[in-house]
């Protein structure tokens, strides 16, 4: 079972990158070839009916949803776009402000990334309060593409970052 393996994988780290912070390293799990294969494509299936893709475009949220968000993108055999922090795309960009605990933070996509009417699939690999998830969900709504999902493999429920996701379908395989 998928979910056994990740919570056999995933290290605790405490008070990282501050105290108080129970961080969910994913590194031990990326170090793990058959791991790794079988997250991808536990991620991928709910997105895929018949043998064929239900999404049009699949987009990684900066970092670690790049490093999920790629292999799905393969294994549905749909294109991929990265969702960056700002100055790091080398095209024109649509942004996106989420809150923080304390302060903002601000999200790029290139403006040619998802196309009207584009069912995208967004990936990462946590979803704690929802922030950057509904962010990236806000950038694809602008640029005329629907949010056909949010796939992430932890999800810290105790959170509620679900809810701020709204009605958008998510998409865990394990929840903390």
């Amino acid at each position: 079972m998928v979910e056994t393996t990740i919570k056999r994988l995933i290290r605790d780290v405490p008070d990282f990158p501050k105290p108080g912070i129970l961080f969910k390293d994913v590194t031990p799990l990326l170090a793990d070839a058959a791991a790794l294969s079988r997250v991808v494509d536990a991620l991928a299936e709910p997105y895929r009916q018949g043998g064929a893709p239900t999404v049009d475009r699949v987009l990684g949220i900066e970092s670690r949803g790049f490093i999920f968000g790629t292999p799905v993108a393969q294994r549905l055999g749909v294109g991929f776009a990265p969702i960056r922090k700002p100055g790091k795309l080398p095209w024109r960009t649509v942004s996106e402000s989420y809150a923080l605990e304390y302060g903002e933070d601000r999200i790029e996509l290139h403006e040619d990334a998802v196309h009207k009417g584009e069912r995208v699939l967004i990936v990462d690999d946590l979803l704690a309060t929802g922030g950057t998830l509904t962010a990236a969900c806000r950038l694809v709504e602008r640029l005329g593409g629907q949010v056909a999902g949010c796939a992430v493999v932890i999800e810290l429920g105790f959170l509620d970052g679900r809810k701020r996701l709204g009605e958008r379908p998510v998409h865990s395989l394990v929840t903390y």
